[in-house]
């Protein structure tokens, strides 16, 4: 099994007939994932490599049975196009697209807060459930069908960490990104929920980086709800406090938000943590039991 995406995912691309929204769609598209639609006001009749493109997500929706929907539209219109998704009726949106203003996407999250459609972003590379769907930007062809699951706040870090995953022959459940701006929808609880409650899900990686308090709240849910092993890596031992390092949630603020103080915090529960993104992949080992 897998969160969140599966082979009966179904996905209208927003933005679909821009430069962004064409390439990655038929990217994914070539992975497998079952891209049916494609939105772009005032484009509907077009096609996009044999996906037809409607005027609203709603027409694409009722058409196609669409279920998730990838934004790939420019940053402005990004929160319209969250609110669109939702009201269509998709169970799951994707925001790919960065530099989405903090008031924007308090607004949006603030909306779809008791609404049936889950969040993933934004400026985040979306999520992969590898030989079933790709609903993002995350490269297929580093990953690998198995039993471990990822929640991530580094796009580049989910990568890399994946990637040595798969060459220890580790597979993946899922990988998500759930992106590293400080207002963002699906996090580190929701996602340690679904793989607490996956039964194809082993064990799960957490990466976490410098920066707010998202690591701390997974820590205290680990150790109440989380009977799974889990393994993570902090990034930003080295940042100075008062400096953002990356994201736009990146930044230490006083004494809090240190990658050691979220280290310490995941230690006291039980979560081995990587002093280096190279040691992730062996403490995943030994947690699955492999040496």
């Amino acid at each position: 099994m897998a969160i969140l995406v599966d082979e009966n995912t179904l996905v209208v691309v927003q933005g679909i007939t821009g430069k962004e929204g064409s390439f990655h769609a038929l990217r994914i598209k070539a992975y497998g994932t079952r891209v049916v639609a494609g939105v772009t006001p005032g484009k509907a009749g077009q096609s996009v490599d044999g996906v037809p493109v409607f005027d609203t997500v709603a027409e694409a929706v009722e058409q196609t049975g669409a279920n998730a929907s990838l934004i790939l539209v420019p940053a402005r219109f990004a929160a319209d196009a969250i609110y669109e998704a939702a009201l269509g009726g998709v169970s799951l949106i994707v925001c790919i697209t960065e530099g989405v203003p903090v008031q924007d996407m308090a607004t949006a999250v603030n909306y779809l807060a008791g609404k049936p459609s889950d969040l993933v972003g934004a400026n985040c590379p979306g999520l992969i459930s590898p030989g079933k769907s790709n609903v993002g930007i995350i490269p297929g062809e580093i990953c690998s069908p198995g039993p471990a699951g990822l929640i991530s706040r580094s796009g580049t870090l989910t990568y890399q960490i994946v990637h040595e995953l798969s060459q220890l022959g580790i597979g993946q459940s899922t990988c998500i990104g759930m992106g590293g701006d400080p207002i963002h929808g699906i996090g580190f609880v929701e996602a340690l929920s679904g793989f607490e409650r996956d039964p194809q899900t082993e064990a799960i990686v957490l990466i976490g980086e410098i920066g707010g308090s998202d690591e701390e709240q997974a820590a205290s849910f680990i150790a109440e709800h989380v009977s799974k092993p889990v393994v993570a890596y902090v990034a930003g031992f080295a940042a100075p406090p008062g400096k953002r390092m990356g994201h736009a949630g990146a930044i230490i603020t006083g004494s809090s938000g240190t990658a050691q103080a979220k280290a310490d915090a995941l230690e006291a529960v039980g979560v081995r943590v990587g002093r280096n993104p190279a040691d992730v992949a062996e403490l995943m080992e030994r947690a699955l039991g492999r040496t």
